[in-house]
């Protein structure tokens, strides 16, 4: 009983350290640290001008650092678009880390993301920065095995569960990041912020999805939610435009209509969430 009682105890401090590590409590030299390489990373000639324009909005620095992103990390980027978040943990892992792009299928019978897929691949062929990128595809059911097996520190999805829900893959992803997870890996998930007054439309088809419904996504995979941050929030977001989310900056939707008023709103509001993969 003494010998269970013992191991019972040491499991407790090993998930306490976990969930503590989880939510970015180290000390103030590893955060400072871990901020001063990725602000090294965003300061790279592989980003354009009108990439960096958008840091007013995304806060890079702050959601790696909330999330706990360290430079010598296996970290799995979901769905990278046009790569604004591999520009910057590209570099940052380049040196000790291993960096996972899991995008679209290049041989998908969509046009769309074949071209998507061929973007990509070129653009990692456009700086040394991305010479380590290991490219991989997310395409439910069929392709999910978006890193080995149970060998990621972390999985990172910035603006995405909006598009699995749409397609009816969301539980089909969520699964693929647990299965990629180490037992203690960390989820990090950004997405534009919905009205929680307003019941989630399934198909998420103004863009927004309400918080409470993407931690049950993400529990129902298996995850525990650890924390979230307003680091990506925007007040001034009212969620209640004619082409959705879309209608503010980037996209801009509606192209030149009211365009100075949407620029005045910014990027959308977003929440930031952290999960973690138990133990067991």
């Amino acid at each position: 009983m003494l010998i269970k009682s013992r191991r019972n105890i040491i499991g407790t401090i090993i998930s306490l350290a976990l969930l503590l590590s989880a939510c970015g409590v180290g000390s103030s030299n590893d955060i400072s640290s871990r901020a001063s390489a990725i602000s090294a990373a965003l300061g790279g000639d592989q980003r354009t001008e009108a990439d960096r324009a958008r840091d007013q909005y995304r806060h890079p620095v702050e959601t790696l650092d909330f999330f706990g992103i360290d430079a010598d990390m296996t970290v799995v980027e979901i769905f990278p678009g046009g790569g604004w978040y591999t520009e910057i943990l590209a570099p940052y892992l380049k040196d000790k880390g291993i960096l996972y792009t899991a995008g679209t299928d290049p041989e998908s019978e969509s046009s769309y993301s074949r071209k998507a897929a061929q973007r990509f691949k070129l653009k990692m062929t456009s700086h040394d920065a991305y010479s380590r990128v290991n490219i991989s595809v997310l395409a439910p059911p069929d392709k999910i095995a978006i890193a080995p097996k149970g060998s990621a520190d972390a999985v990172l999805t910035f603006r995405n569960i909006h598009n699995w829900m749409k397609a009816g893959t969301a539980d089909d992803v969520f699964n693929a990041m647990y299965t990629a997870l180490k037992p203690g890996g960390i989820l990090g998930v950004v997405e534009h912020r919905g009205n929680p007054m307003i019941p989630q439309d399934p198909q998420a088809g103004n863009g927004y999805v309400n918080e409470d419904y993407a931690i049950q996504l993400a529990e129902k995979a298996g995850f525990v939610y650890v924390g979230r941050s307003e680091i990506n929030a925007n007040a001034r977001d009212t969620k209640d435009y004619p082409k959705g989310v879309w209608t503010l900056p980037p996209t801009l939707a509606l192209k030149e209509v009211d365009r100075d008023k949407y620029l005045a709103i910014g990027e959308s509001d977003r929440f930031t969430l952290k999960f973690i993969k138990p133990l067991r």
